[in-house]
């Protein structure tokens, strides 16, 4: 252990650079100031100066999701603080492994309303992992090394670290390495083997299973051993929106994206089967439907590394506590246990009536009857020239969707999106952060004009610090989803959706102003030299406004609070459930 003189603001530093952080996105004030002067001089540690906290916290995001490391931002008190909230929310939901540093007004002025003051431990409680307040600069590094363990093990998610600036400015004795004071948090990663053999048990007896795949499967890094699994089995696999390219969407085993936005061959396998292996998905609304109608005929095989997930929706019949990839792999062992003993599952029946939907229904869109630019189109052919080494970052709404169905995603941890908090704004800065992580990859954030113009800012923050990410602005006019929803639910009245943003602003003069190069395409025949373009660019960030069609709908829908077995394939068309039986 060695031993050094220094302020709480230089082990903070130290601290950082001690446990391996490499980036942090943040923006400098007054309670955070003093931890600002020593990161100056580290020459470890690369500080990226954002426009907009809200910026930080999403590039800390898109920076972990491409690593697969702890994203890292950066924030002084009150509103700076409270500016990092969205982004935390969002973390929290999608479980992704960030830390967040914010300064807070010194500890004798604490529950003061002194200026620039904000209860962050107790606004983020319920949106954390864990969070901490420090007072005391002699707790500064071992704070710091439990909250990077907490962030990164068990189920990943956000741990906010709040640091009073007095505690920043005393002089300590710091010592390296600090143990780590965290009783009572040891995650289970290792599968109770009885409740595994007993899921390999029910997957030989089922006529027809379906395995059910989140994120959690890309999490912990076991795309390899699903894959495996799959074959083994020869059961079909769904992918949810967080789980995209666990299996590539090649794969003739995989039946795509189920849920509300889900293709019909998904959704009809997760309502039609007998037997739900659920990796790592947490039977999220959006993808059950009306939870009572959801899957009604089948048992439920529940893994994931998260107790409180476990029964928390829907009652599993198996439930399993571990680490996707553990769970997978002994799963494997117990499979090929069955089969060596002559129990193999037939599944030919529920294979004919699979590829029956899959054939009948596959995604599809229809061109304008006007000749405008179809959103569908000019998505699908990004993906096809991009190809699936890129990343992929989508905001929310309808980009988002047609981003998840019309892009083929054949690698985990291509698509980047915000699942479950829905986050307008997440695209810009989170393809920023994806590609700090992941410099030699090309990034396309897949944005819309609404989403676009909440933190298109950071445009500034990708030109100056040499971030030449892609942005494809999907540009409606309009709230997409909620026009949507206005056109299916609200008779047509257009209340509040219509944002005229194909006239202002004119985001090529914009993205120009930020320094960065803006194109145009209007046209379907000018789509694929406008991408070439955009792909020869690779010495500074450029946005691409794709001006589309206003009435375009993301298909297949299944209506909020309705049953999946309620699916529109169009307004007014839904799917015959009994063709092919």
């Amino acid at each position: 252990m060695t031993t050094e003189q220094m302020t709480g603001a230089q082990a903070l530093i130290r601290a950082l650079e001690n446990v391996g952080v490499d980036t942090v996105f943040g923006i400098p004030g007054g309670a955070i100031l003093p931890a600002y002067d020593p990161l100056f001089d580290s020459q470890k540690v690369r500080h990226i100066l954002v426009r907009h906290e809200q910026g930080a916290g999403h590039a800390a995001q898109g920076y972990a999701m491409a690593t697969g490391k702890v994203g890292v931002c950066m924030a002084t008190s009150g509103p700076g603080a409270t500016n990092l909230v969205t982004p935390i929310s969002d973390a929290y939901m999608d479980s992704v492994p960030i830390v967040a540093i914010t300064g807070q007004v010194s500890s004798a002025a604490i529950g003061t309303d002194a200026f620039q003051e904000a209860d962050i431990v107790g606004i983020t409680m319920p949106i954390t992992k864990h969070n901490f307040l420090v007072t005391d600069a002699r707790d500064i590094g071992r704070t710091i090394a439990e909250a990077f363990h907490i962030a990164a093990t068990g189920r990943p998610g956000p741990v906010l670290v709040d640091i009073a600036k007095d505690a920043l400015q005393a002089t300590f004795e710091f010592s390296w390495p600090e143990p780590m004071q965290l009783p009572g948090y040891r995650p289970v990663t290792r599968p109770h083997s009885k409740q595994v053999r007993e899921a390999a048990r029910l997957l030989s007896q089922a006529r027809r299973p379906v395995l059910y795949v989140g994120g959690g499967v890309i999490k912990a890094g076991a795309a390899a051993e699903l894959k495996v699994l799959a074959e083994l089995t020869g059961a079909p696999v769904v992918t949810t929106l967080m789980a995209k390219g666990a299996l590539p969407d090649s794969h003739p085993l995989h039946m795509g994206m189920p849920g509300m936005h889900g293709n019909v061959g998904a959704v009809g396998a997760l309502q039609r089967s007998d037997l739900l292996v659920a990796l790592g998905a947490r039977f999220d609304d959006r993808v059950t439907g009306r939870l009572d109608s959801f899957a009604p005929d089948a048992k439920v095989v529940h893994a994931d590394i998260d107790p409180a997930e476990i029964s928390k929706n829907r009652h599993a019949d198996v439930p399993i506590v571990g680490d996707a990839r553990e769970v997978i792999a002994d799963l494997i062992v117990a499979v090929q246990a069955e089969h060596e003993a002559g129990r193999r599952g037939d599944y030919a029946a529920w294979w004919k009536q699979l590829n029956a939907w899959r054939e009948t229904y596959p995604l599809g869109y229809d061109r304008p009857a006007d000749g405008s630019l179809s959103p569908q189109y000019v998505i699908e052919q990004i993906g096809r020239m991009a190809g699936p080494d890129a990343y992929y970052v989508a905001g929310v709404g309808q980009h988002q969707m047609w981003a998840a169905q019309f892009i083929k995603y054949e690698r985990p941890g291509a698509f980047l999106n915000s699942g479950g908090a829905g986050t307008m704004g997440y695209a810009v800065p989170a393809a920023m952060g994806a590609k700090v992580g992941a410099p030699d990859a090309q990034v396309w954030a897949i944005d819309g004009d609404g989403c676009f113009q909440m933190t298109n800012q950071e445009l500034a923050t990708c030109a100056i610090e040499g971030i030449p990410v892609k942005i494809a602005v999907i540009n409606n006019g309009n709230l997409g989803m909620v026009r949507q929803w206005q056109t299916l639910f609200y008779n047509e009245r257009y209340s509040n959706t219509n944002l005229h943003s194909t006239r202002i602003p004119d985001f090529v003069k914009l993205a120009e102003a930020y320094g960065c190069v803006g194109l145009r395409c209007e046209r379907a025949e000018d789509v694929e030299e406008t991408i070439r373009k955009a792909m020869e660019i690779n010495d500074a960030p450029v946005v691409i406004d794709f001006v589309v069609h206003q009435d375009a709908m993301v298909w297949p829908m299944v209506a909020a609070g309705t049953s999946n077995d309620d699916i529109k394939i169009a307004r007014d068309l839904a799917p015959d459930w009994e063709h092919g039986d």
